[in-house]
């Protein structure tokens, strides 16, 4: 009879779950939806008596982060799931038609080399 006690050198129990993110989008690694922007917003239309039987407890939560608008980074952030996985997720609630995405516009174009040389130089003061 094999010894199940064995340890294993590769794994890690700091790292987290590995397997997961992959299984929350069914193996998917492509959103239905081409082009989704981490800094594009996302907001719930869901009515409160939908059937969400049929999404994941991600699906879910974001439904209930996205009551107001957040964008996709931030929601990454919060669901602690990495970007390429809230996307997915977030082309699934789009096709369902339970969220609706908008840019976030020009006050949020990324930050100038000027600007990022004033911080960095900011910081180093500190």
């Amino acid at each position: 009879m094999p010894d199940v006690s064995v340890d294993h050198d590769w794994l890690d129990d700091e790292a987290g779950p590995v397997v997961r993110p992959y299984t929350v989008t069914g193996g998917r690694a492509r959103s239905v939806v081409e082009n989704l922007d981490m800094l594009a917003f996302i907001e719930s239309r869901y009515a409160p008596d939908a059937d969400l039987v049929a999404f994941q407890p991600e699906h879910q939560e974001i439904l209930r982060i996205a009551r107001t608008a957040i964008s996709v980074a931030e929601l990454a952030a919060r669901l602690d799931l990495p970007l390429g996985v809230v996307r997915v997720l977030i082309g699934d609630l789009l096709h369902a038609d339970l969220v609706s995405t908008y840019d976030a516009g020009p006050l949020t174009q990324p930050p100038t080399e000027e600007v990022l040389r004033a911080v960095i130089d900011g910081l180093r003061a500190l």
